[in-house]
């Protein structure tokens, strides 16, 4: 992907993130390049989400199966990819967003690169849960959409600027953490 391109989708996963309806000249404008330029690239809005879906799938199914397999402790593992999925930042987010927008559209397939994180993430959860070590009164469904709702927060918080960012994961992590059940964590 040329340079021009990857600043593209970039900065589209960034503006469609922030406004799903942008237009693709507010995409250009914030991008720094003429609309002209971005229709060399792509000439209509589907393309520019396409490439964005393929972008963002990549980077953060790399980032979210380190975490996975970064430990063979499923708490370890959890809090890993929510660091992974933090990392990722509005990758993250535009991906849940494309799936809450457009479920019955081109949303991931259950076994695509999406699906299979997605589950992951659920086999996890359900692992904890009979574990014990994360509440079983939430549903599986709901701790997700807190995983993911965690995420937006410290987008924000990292946009903002309010919180040092040497402290947003631990931020992040004691509060999910918590709110799922976790009584103490090392970063407590």
């Amino acid at each position: 992907m040329k340079l021009t391109e990857q600043n593209i989708v970039n900065t589209a996963i960034y503006v469609l993130n922030e406004n799903p309806s942008a237009t693709l000249e507010m995409v250009a404008d914030k991008a720094g390049i003429s609309s002209r330029t971005l229709y060399r690239y792509f000439n209509d809005r589907e393309k520019l989400i396409d490439a964005c879906k393929i972008m963002l799938t990549t980077t953060c199914r790399e980032a979210m199966n380190a975490a996975f397999d970064g430990s063979d402790n499923p708490l370890i593992q959890l809090e890993l990819t929510l660091y992974a999925a933090i990392n990722c930042g509005s990758k993250f987010a535009f991906f849940e967003k494309l799936n809450q927008i457009m479920p019955k559209q081109e949303a991931p397939a259950p076994d695509g690169d999406a699906g299979q994180i997605q589950s992951r993430l659920f086999n996890l959860i359900v692992t904890l849960q009979k574990q014990g070590l994360i509440t079983d009164v939430l549903t599986s469904a709901w701790i997700y959409k807190l995983f993911s709702g965690m995420v937006n927060t410290t987008i924000s918080a990292i946009s903002s600027g309010d919180i040092a960012i040497n402290d947003i994961n631990r931020f992040a992590w004691i509060s999910f953490s918590q709110s799922i059940g976790i009584q103490k964590t090392d970063a407590a």
